[in-house]
């Protein structure tokens, strides 16, 4: 059996480079990209977590809402990425500043 410790590790790391990518990334799929490795690091808490309380299956019940909800964020996320590359020919985050308007 692996240890909890071990788990925390890879999540962190997971965690930090999603984080690292959504913060340094200009491109507006690639920030999606890192939204995605912090809520998949995020699920493997839940599920480490809730290996080690046998009686109860909320953590994985839960990681299941996350990744349903994951999976709706993209798609949503996708077609608003590909209607401002539809009208502006472009999805950089620094050029597409007629949002402000």
């Amino acid at each position: 059996m692996i240890d909890i410790y071990y788990y925390l590790i890879l999540s962190a790391t997971l965690f930090s480079i999603g984080l690292a990518v959504a913060i340094t990334k200009q491109n507006a799929i690639l920030v999606l990209m890192g939204i995605e490795l912090m809520l998949n690091a995020v699920n493997i808490n839940l599920v480490a977590f809730s290996q080690y309380d046998p009686n109860h299956l909320q953590g994985q019940m839960f990681a299941i809402f996350v990744i349903v909800i994951a999976a709706a964020e993209v798609t949503i996320a996708l077609a608003i990425a590909l209607k401002i590359y539809d009208y502006f020919k472009n999805i950089d985050l620094k050029e597409l500043n007629q949002l402000k308007n």
